[in-house]
C-alpha cells in the first residue's frame, strides 16, 4: 500500500492522552442550513427566519444545534472511527456558542480511554472532542464512546482505561447566548401552545408523525457532514457484515427523531446539551421513525425569560407506539439482564431551552 494515504486509526493505534488536530475546517453556509431541513424536514423557525431569529436578538438565523454537532463530528470521524462498526454512545455534549453562516468550524480530539472487549477483533476507545469557530471560541465540546475495528484479531491482557463521565451536564455548564432575550417571543412564529411551566415531570408526549428514511437521503446527509466512515456508504463491504446492509449514521436518526418531536415541543428555542445518549439498535433505508418524548425535569435557569427542560428522546423503528405499546428494555431471558427492546433505535437524555409564559 502507497504510504500516501491511510486507511484510518485501529484500536492499536490509540493510546490515551493522544490528541488529534483534525483536517478539513468547514466553512457553514446557508445552502448547508437549506440542505439540512430538505434532508430531515426540520421546522424549527429560529433556523429558517431571519426576522424570527433577529427578534429574540440573534443577527440572523443561527445553524441548527444539531447541525453543528454532525459537522464537527464530521471533522473526527477520519482520525477516530473510520474503522468503527458502531458509536456506542454520548455523555456532557455542550452546545456553546451559536454558528452562523459564513463561521468556518475546525475540531480537536484528546483519547481518554481504551479497553478490550470480549471480542476479538474489536475494542472500545473514548474521546473528547471540541469544536471551534475561526475565532477560536468553542461552539461545542462532546464525549463519545465507540467500538473500533483491530487490525489483527488479538486480545491483551489490558483492562484499563474506562473513564467515569458526568450523568447530566450541571446546570451551571449550561449556555445561553448573552444576546438571547426570550422576553417578547412570539409563538404565533412556532405554532406551539405550550411554555416552560406547562410541561411536568413524568409527561409523555407522543410525537404523531413518522418518517421513512430512503438509501439516497441518509447518504446525502452522512456527506453534508463529511463523515467518511465505510459503514454508512459502502455497500460491497458491508455486504459481508452482520447486518449485511449499510448502517445509517446515528446522529442522522437523532436528527430525523428531533424533527418528528417538534409536535408538541414546538416553542423549544435550541439545545442546550445532551446529558447521555445511545444507539440502542442499528437502522437501515427502509425503516420508518417514530419518536416519543419524557419529560425528566424541569430547570429554573434563574431567568425571567426562559427554563430548561430535561427531556428523554426515544426513536422507535418501524412501530407505531401510539398505536403499539412498546416497553424501552425487555429482559434478555439467556443473560438473565434487560437490554433495549430490538424496535428501539435510539435513546437520548437531553436539555432544551424553553421560553417562560408571558406575563
Amino acid at each position: 500500500m502507497s504510504t500516501k494515504i491511510t486507511a484510518g486509526n485501529f484500536f492499536e493505534d490509540f493510546a490515551v492522552g493522544q490528541v488529534f488536530h483534525h483536517a478539513v475546517p468547514r466553512t457553514v453556509t446557508e445552502g448547508d442550513l437549506a440542505l439540512y431541513i430538505a434532508l430531515t424536514g426540520d421546522r424549527r423557525p429560529l433556523h429558517c427566519s431571519a426576522e424570527f431569529a433577529r427578534s429574540l436578538g440573534y443577527e440572523r438565523e443561527p445553524a441548527h444545534d444539531l447541525l453543528v454537532f454532525h459537522i464537527v463530528f464530521g471533522r473526527a470521524v477520519p482520525d477516530i472511527s473510520l474503522n468503527s462498526p458502531a458509536n456506542l454512545g454520548y455523555a456532557d455534549v455542550r452546545f456553546l456558542q451559536p454558528v452562523f453562516p459564513g463561521d468556518t468550524l475546525h475540531a480537536t480530539t484528546e483519547v481518554i480511554g481504551r479497553r478490550e472487549t470480549s471480542r476479538d477483533d474489536v475494542g472500545i476507545v473514548w474521546v473528547k472532542t471540541q469544536g471551534y469557530n475561526q475565532r477560536d471560541e468553542a461552539v461545542l465540546q462532546f464525549y463519545r464512546w465507540a467500538m473500533v475495528n483491530k487490525r489483527e484479531p488479538v486480545s491483551t491482557e489490558e483492562t484499563a482505561g474506562t473513564p467515569e463521565l458526568p450523568a447530566q451536564v450541571a446546570t451551571d455548564d449550561l449556555f445561553v447566548p448573552e444576546t438571547l432575550d426570550l422576553s417578547s417571543f412570539d409563538p404565533v412564529a412556532t405554532g406551539g401552545s405550550a411554555f416552560w411551566e406547562d410541561y411536568e415531570p413524568g409527561e409523555r408526549i407522543a410525537h404523531p408523525q413518522g418518517m421513512t428514511i430512503e438509501e439516497a437521503e441518509h447518504q446525502m446527509a452522512t456527506r453534508l457532514y463529511q463523515n467518511n466512515a465505510r459503514v454508512h456508504f459502502n455497500d460491497h463491504l458491508q455486504r459481508s457484515s452482520k447486518l449485511g446492509r449499510r448502517i445509517i449514521y446515528g446522529g442522522h436518526i437523532i436528527s430525523i427523531a428531533h424533527a418528528i418531536s417538534y409536535d408538541g415541543l414546538e416553542n423549544a428555542i435550541r439545545v442546550l446539551a445532551f446529558n447521555a445518549g445511545a444507539h440502542a439498535n442499528p437502522t437501515v433505508a427502509g425503516d420508518t421513525l417514530y419518536a416519543w418524548t419524557d419529560v425528566l425535569e424541569r430547570i429554573d435557569l434563574g431567568r425571567a425569560d426562559a427554563g430548561a427542560l430535561r427531556l428523554r428522546l426515544v426513536g422507535v423503528k418501524n412501530l407505531d407506539p401510539s398505536k403499539e405499546p412498546i416497553d424501552l428494555k425487555v429482559r434478555e431471558e439467556k443473560r438473565d439482564r434487560e437490554q433495549y427492546h430490538s424496535n428501539v433505535v435510539l435513546d437520548l437524555d437531553y436539555t432544551v431551552l424553553m421560553p417562560k409564559r408571558p406575563e
